[in-house]
């Protein structure tokens, strides 16, 4: 057929259809297991470079924290060591709470006495004091009784014409309540707030430490 001008008008050729190729499975498993190792390859190298980072990175000493103590406030001079042997001994105290007391008792098999049981818990870390609560009470060191730190022996008097009667084991001291451990006749081994007893406070007379070194 002739043309008119530029414009053909012969016959467009007939489009052959050709249908797509569906991906197999074996090749979706493929594409998936490609992508997944370039993702891992990606984290890897994430990783790696966080490393050298990290490693070239000059960074400030953090300061160095004391142990935590969870028996009251402690005096900035008393090292660690010692701060954890406190606590120690304060905790191994309070597990002898419920024994029963027993007049010159030294033992939790027969029962304390209030001195008996400070020298018992205190010859468990081989701190040797005298059994003797008037004796103790002249033992270690003198310590404001304001001033007690967990693992200090507290003694108590009537007047100040009577002699030591009795002795207990600090377990904490917040500047506003001090609690000891210790072993009284009518309830045996217990834990009491002593600036809040009616009985005990007006009886505080002095406080000793037999833990730290001379």
């Amino acid at each position: 057929m002739t043309g008119f001008g530029c414009f053909s008008l012969e016959p467009l050729p007939k489009y052959t259809y050709m249908p797509t190729q569906r991906p197999t499975k074996f090749s979706i498993v493929m594409f998936k297991t490609k992508r997944l190792l370039f993702l891992l390859l990606l984290a890897w190298l994430a990783v790696r470079c966080e490393i050298f980072r990290d490693l070239t990175t000059d960074r400030p000493k953090e300061p160095t924290e004391e142990p935590n103590n969870n028996y009251g406030p402690v005096p900035p001079t008393t090292s660690s060591k010692e701060m954890l042997l406190r606590k120690d001994i304060v905790t191994f105290a309070q597990t002898q709470v419920g024994e029963n007391y027993l007049y010159a008792g030294k033992t939790p098999e027969t029962g304390f006495d209030c001195s008996g049981f400070t020298s018992y818990v205190m010859s468990k870390y081989g701190i040797k004091i005298s059994s003797s609560s008037r004796d103790q009470a002249l033992q270690g060191k003198s310590v404001d009784v304001t001033r007690v730190k967990p693992g200090d022996l507290i003694f108590y008097r009537r007047s100040a014409s009577e002699p030591i009667f009795h002795v207990s084991l600090v377990v904490s001291n917040d500047g506003k309540e001090v609690k000891v451990v210790h072993s009284t006749t009518s309830r045996g081994v217990i834990v009491d707030n002593i600036t809040a007893s009616k009985y005990w406070r007006p009886y505080i007379d002095s406080a000793r430490d037999v833990v730290a070194k001379k």
